[in-house]
């Protein structure tokens, strides 16, 4: 119950109220939005006794910009035009209860904005036009973001923008001694006054650590190191370094002590270990084993390896060489981490000397040879190597001719070779034997095309050697026989009438395989001999893999998507949202290659792993494409944060929006065009067995060559069996798009090629109409039971038959009956080459599609005025000209014709046809409006 200042006006048994108060010159100081508080009560008009009808409840607030202060009593005029009306101001509660103090009030508060204003300041106006109100207060204010520093980066004070949803950018400044990462370092103010979308940030350089919160970086002090720009703090020199100065990035290894180029700075550095201890030698004929401890010293370093130097010393003393490469060391000879190795293969009766040296990371930076223990040995009498290859000389269909080259060790004399054979289908335990003096045998008494394992082996007074690899030989059949004798005829005639007949041996088939041990498993012969004797699938032919199916998600994604490395991608502005982060346009250089603008997914903070699955998930489909009407997957970036998908970018954004901004702008044969080129890339992926399942115009990206590109392939993912309600919603609670998708997907979840085709002919839909939104404003319900009931969209406006023929054979309820993808390619492409196919228009109506064609065209009885109709049909921008002439009634406007549709100066030809064709339909509506009256 204070006493408060307030401006109050109640004439309400006057009629005809236009009561005026206006505040003095408000500077505008650089602002672009003002905001406006007000504070006022009104009277509940209901209270006042006998009120007249004129009675309000409201005023209007409105605003006018100025250079000065030049406002007198009678200008600006009392009238809307100069001012600008903001809004018309209505309480939330009126007041209507009085009491022994007074009318009682109830005080409302309203905010409202306006922009955007250039001039150096304004006025602010308060009309009353017929209500019972006070203006108890105003409070004028506009929004800023204040000075920050943020992500080591200093952003001035920014004021927010014109709009409400304006973001203003804002460059930073690093700190001093902080660099920045990657991009320029950005701020973007928003319409309340609070930064937001960090792009960028600057990081302390090498050498300096970040204070304060980030928002100073001091020198690391002596003894201490920072190696790379980055968060870390300044670390203490590892042990046997030192630093020589402050801001040091690394530290020097002390004389004596190393440091490898893989060791990271903070490792200590480190020595050459000491020499293997113990070392214990056994000799198995001319086989060998080594094993000895570790050494003393390691070195400090945990990757001490072994080295062997094997010499060969003769029979005498001295005049050691280094051994031969057929020693054969196991597991090998140089880099062992056992502290074990088996020699084999070694001479017999010979004596040998071994070298097991001790290295490790910074051995080669020593200036001295690696410490090592050495041992002598010298070697028994042993069996001879194996043999290492069998040929074939001859073949028939009862006999194989075999040579074999001699041991590469005999050791001693070969006394002869044994050769064990059996059929390939049989055990090895039911093998033949066969002995040879020399290294050839005839193999005798087999079976016609029959395939024969083969092994070898050579005996000295020693004993057996081992059997060679198994070899894989076949016999002729008879056939084959008769065939090689009835070719080899005419030769044989002709020699003995020259007086020499020479028996030539042909060698028929040599099969080379790899030395094995004889306990290896048996070769592949058979798969081999089955590829080459079955049929091969077409070169060429590539399949789409789910890599959802891979255990691992991550391999599918090194498989199919290549790494980026993040240093050459540059992040310019932040263009939209996507379901897991923010879309961004910048640019990309790889070595070698020029750089290019690229679309940059980025996966937001606090994902979670299935989201980075589901993210990444996306790019692994994405990788396995490759055609130009299929969006172009450039690489990943994992393993820096943010996790990005980069893709080629794509000026005109998605074909949806595109065709609303440029309605009516193409001929018929570009919009073709573009459906030719969304139908190559489908044909492609149906060709590789991949089903889109979400084809829609908002998910076709146009280029500024007006190329258009399939895109978004995350949909797959959400669309898995489960056993919640299959017509909306998916196991994940994703959306499907009823409007795009096929019935039998929709309430059978049978997406297939088929059902691309049917979400085609809603994309062919589109188009045509310029990214009208499919069925309108019926429900999804109401799409579902309409499809069910054969109803089908109807051609757009100027849309030829023959497309809206085609969209109804995608339509088709049979699946079976929907064209393929190459016969739609097919078909636009015989329309481009013939555009006379493209003339004829399909009719307004049929009885069949006249229920959802009556949604199409606007009923004009629906709206109050032409201003009204003419933006319903989107033709808003001519309201004026249509006013100038006069053409403010509907009875005028349906007997406009297209001589007064250029008088009006409507240019563009799609416009002139969209009026056009909606006066004739007006005119048609009334007409059906008079036959009902009648």
């Amino acid at each position: 119950m204070n006493t408060i200042r307030t401006y109050q006006v109640c004439n309400v048994f006057d009629s005809s109220q236009n009561n005026w108060v206006r505040t003095k010159y408000i500077r505008r100081r650089g602002a672009q939005r003002i905001h406006v508080q007000m504070k006022f009560s009104v009277r509940d008009c209901s209270s006042i006794p006998n009120v007249p009808g004129s009675c309000k409840e409201t005023f209007n607030l409105y605003y006018y910009e100025s250079d000065s202060d030049t406002a007198t009593k009678s200008s600006p005029p009392w009238m809307e035009n100069p001012w600008v009306k903001v809004d018309t101001i209505a309480a939330d509660e009126s007041f209507s209860q009085v009491d022994l103090g007074g009318r009682i009030m109830k005080i409302n508060s309203e905010v409202r904005s306006f922009g955007p204003v250039s001039r150096n300041g304004f006025y602010l106006a308060f009309q009353d036009y017929g209500a019972c109100m006070s203006l108890i207060a105003v409070r004028v204010y506009y929004r800023k973001c204040p000075r920050v520093i943020q992500n080591g980066a200093v952003f001035p004070e920014t004021l927010s923008g014109a709009e409400s949803t304006s973001l203003v950018a804002a460059r930073g400044v690093c700190v001093p001694n902080g660099e920045e990462v990657d991009v320029p370092i950005k701020l973007y103010c928003n319409g309340d006054g609070e930064w937001m979308v960090p792009i960028g940030r600057c990081m302390c350089k090498a050498g300096y650590e970040a204070l304060e919160n980030g928002t100073v970086c001091r020198a690391c002090v002596s003894g201490f190191f920072k190696a790379a720009q980055g968060d870390d703090k300044c670390l203490q020199c590892p042990i046997n370094s030192r630093t020589t100065s402050e801001g040091a990035t690394n530290c020097i290894c002390r004389n004596g002590y190393y440091r490898t180029d893989s060791d990271p700075p903070k490792m200590p550095c480190t020595t050459v270990p000491s020499a293997p201890q113990n070392v214990i030698s056994i000799v198995n004929e001319t086989s060998l084993r080594l094993e000895w401890s570790t050494p003393q010293e390691g070195g400090g370093r945990e990757d001490v390896v072994y080295n062997i130097i094997c010499k060969s010393c003769g029979s005498g003393r001295g005049g050691c060489t280094r051994c031969g490469d057929n020693v054969q060391f196991v597991p090998r000879q140089l880099g062992l981490t056992d502290t074990r190795v088996h020699i084999s293969d070694l001479l017999a009766h010979t004596q040998y000397t071994f070298e097991i040296q001790a290295v490790n990371g910074v051995s080669d930076q020593s200036p001295y040879s690696p410490h090592y223990t050495s041992v002598n040995i010298t070697t028994n009498q042993a069996a001879p190597s194996a043999v290492s290859i069998i040929h074939q000389v001859s073949r028939t269909p009862n006999t194989i001719t075999l040579s074999w080259s001699q041991p590469d060790q005999p050791n001693g004399v070969i006394l002869d070779y044994e050769l064990q054979y059996y059929e390939k289908n049989q055990a090895e335990w039911n093998s033949s034997l066969t002995r040879s003096q020399t290294n050839t045998a005839v193999i005798r008494g087999l079976k016609p095309g029959t395939i024969y394992v083969f092994q070898v082996r050579a005996r000295t007074v020693a004993g057996f050697g081992r059997f060679s690899g198994k070899m894989y030989f076949q016999t002729m059949t008879e056939e084959e026989y008769n065939s090689s004798i009835q070719e080899k005829l005419p030769l044989i005639i002709g020699s003995a009438a020259a007086g020499v007949v020479f028996i030539i041996a042909i060698t028929v088939f040599i099969i080379v395989c790899r030395r094995r041990s004889s306990d290896r498993p048996e070769s592949e012969y058979t798969d081999k001999l089955q590829h080459y004797t079955s049929g091969h699938m077409s070169p060429g032919m590539k399949i789409y893999i789910d890599p959802f199916t891979y255990e691992d998600p991550n391999e599918a994604v090194r498989e199919f998507a290549k790494e980026i490395d993040i240093s050459g991608v540059k992040i310019e502005q932040v263009i939209g949202a996507g379901e897991f982060g923010e879309v961004c346009s910048g640019n990309l250089r790889q070595p070698g290659k020029r750089e290019i603008l690229v679309a940059i997914k980025t996966l937001k903070v606090g994902y979670t792993e299935r989201q980075r699955r589901d993210f990444l998930g996306e790019a692994s489909i994405m990788g396995q494409f490759d055609h130009p009407n299929i969006i172009h997957l450039e690489g990943v970036v994992t393993k820096s944060s943010p996790v990005m998908i980069i893709t080629e970018f794509m000026e005109n954004g998605s074909l949806d929006s595109f065709l609303r901004q440029n309605d009516g702008q193409f001929t018929v044969i570009q919009l073709v065009g573009m459906l030719r080129g969304i139908a190559a890339g489908m044909k492609y992926l149906c060709d590789m067995n991949y089903v889109h399942r979400d084809l829609a115009a908002r998910n076709i990206l146009v280029n500024s060559n007006l190329v258009c590109k399939v895109s978004d392939f995350g949909l797959s993912r959400f669309l898995e069996d489960d056993t919640s309600d299959p017509t909306y919603t998916s196991a994940l609670g994703g959306k499907i798009p009823i409007r795009w998708t096929a019935p039998e997907a929709i309430q059978y979840r049978k997406f297939t090629s088929s059902s691309d085709c049917w979400s085609y002919g809603i994309v062919m839909w589109e188009v045509m109409s310029y990214g009208e939104r499919p069925y309108w404003d019926m429900s999804n319900q109401d799409v579902i039971n309409a499809i069910e009931q054969d109803y089908r969209l109807p051609p757009p406006m100027d849309c030829p038959s023959a497309l809206h023929q085609l969209m109804l054979d995608c339509w088709q309820k049979d699946r079976n009956n929907r064209p393929k993808s190459s016969q739609i390619v097919s078909t636009l492409d015989k329309m481009i080459r013939n555009p006379n196919s493209l003339k004829a228009m399909t009719p307004l109506s049929s009885s069949v599609h006249l229920p959802l064609l009556d949604r199409s065209t606007p009923d004009f009885s629906s709206f109050s005025t032409v201003d009204e109709w003419l933006d319903a049909i989107k033709m808003g921008q001519y309201k004026e000209n249509f006013a100038n002439e006069g053409f403010t009634s509907f009875d005028v406007v349906s007997q406009m014709t297209m001589e007064d549709i250029l008088r009006l100066g409507v240019t563009l030809a799609g416009h002139q046809k969209k009026i056009l064709n909606s006066i004739q339909c007006m005119r048609a509506q009334m007409n059906q409006i008079t036959s009902v009256e009648v």
